[in-house]
Formats: C-alpha cells, structure tokens, sequence
C-alpha cells in the first residue's frame, strides 16, 4: 500500500510546503510549546527503486530529526513536548524525462505527540503525514536532474517538519494542546517519559 502510495505522490506536479524558507519569520504562535525528545525511527520504511533513489535508514532519521530540531528548538515554552516519529515511506526522485515524466520526492511519516508533564500522548493514534518536495523554476523538470540524493533529502526533510507546525497549529487551535487552559495544566511533578518509550509508541 505505502509503494503505490509512493507512487502516486512521484507523478504529482505540485508541493505545498516551502521548507526552511520561513526559519528567519517570526515564530507561529504554539503556547507554552518546548521541544523535548525528537525520535526519528524508520523501522519498516519503504521505497520503490523504480522511481526513488535508496539512501541508508540511519542517513533518512538523521535528517530528519536534524530539520525537526532546526524548526522545533526555536521554541522556548514552559512545558515540554515529544515528538515520536516513524518515517514509513519515501521517494527521491531519480531523473526522469523533464516535465513529462520526472518523479518528486514525497516522504510518509506517522507522528506521536507526548505531554511530558502528564505521561500521555496527545494524540492517541499516531497522525499520518505526506509530504512532497517543493518545486521551483529551477527544478520544474525534477530534481532528480538539478539536485544529489543528500540535498533531496535536505530540503524533503525540512518540508516535513514545517507540515508538523502545521498539524500542531491546527491541533492547538481545535484542542488546546499547548494553551496551559485547565484541562491542560501541568501536574505537580513531571512523569518524565523517557526517549525509549516515545520510540516506542512512535
């Protein structure tokens, strides 16, 4: 199911997210938001060589946790957040033929989101996530053309992280995650989850 996913993603044209263009704006607004553990797994990650170049699991978590952190650190709230994520899926486009038929890049990740102060995850299912690389003038024929697997997935990896600001705005707007409202005070004494636990979980 993920590879044809992945594959429909590759023959896609366009791509939300601009990645780490916004790093240097002012911060959007998540409350008492502080990021504490940022786990990146990848344990049954999977691509399709037809289309996707095949970097090691440990080079994609690393790059992801690394685009995670520089979004993420920014924030200095008073409580903190953990993050557990599962990379499922990805896609690195090889070239192609330009414009008709050169892939994108796509990732699919699964996010757990914990309230370190209560013990809990914030979101009892992990939310699922798909995500494609941004295209401009100057990769419009693919960037399996115009960039290395190492800058693919540079620039896929800061996309997503902006797509999780994007799912904890939304969710702090519908919900109240970080808002410090009464349903959300902090308890007396952190439970103090743990890395292994979030990895776990996410």
């Amino acid at each position: 199911m993920i590879r044809r996913i992945l594959l429909l993603l590759a023959g896609l044209s366009l791509a939300a997210c601009t990645g780490a263009r916004d790093l240097d704006a002012p911060l959007v607004p998540l409350g008492d938001f502080s990021l504490g553990h940022n786990v990146v797994v990848a344990p049954k990650v999977q691509t399709t060589a037809t289309v996707s170049r095949e970097v090691p699991k440990e080079q994609l978590t690393e790059a992801l946790q690394t685009a995670i952190a520089e979004r993420f650190d920014r924030y200095e709230g008073a409580k903190d957040y953990h993050f557990g994520v599962s990379i499922e899926g990805y896609v690195l486009a090889k070239r192609g033929v330009p414009v008709v038929a050169a892939p994108k890049s796509a990732m699919i990740i699964r996010l757990t989101v914990w309230d370190d102060a209560k013990g809990v995850k914030l979101n009892d299912e992990p939310e699922q996530l798909t995500v494609l690389e941004t295209l401009d003038g100057a990769s419009i024929v693919g960037t399996g053309w115009s960039q290395s697997a190492e800058t693919q997935l540079l620039n896929l990896s800061r996309n997503v992280a902006q797509k999780i600001e994007d799912y904890l705005v939304k969710k702090n707007a519908e919900e109240g995650w970080f808002d410090g409202g009464p349903d959300n005070a902090a308890p007396a004494a952190s439970q103090g989850i743990d890395e292994s636990a979030v990895a776990e979980a996410g």
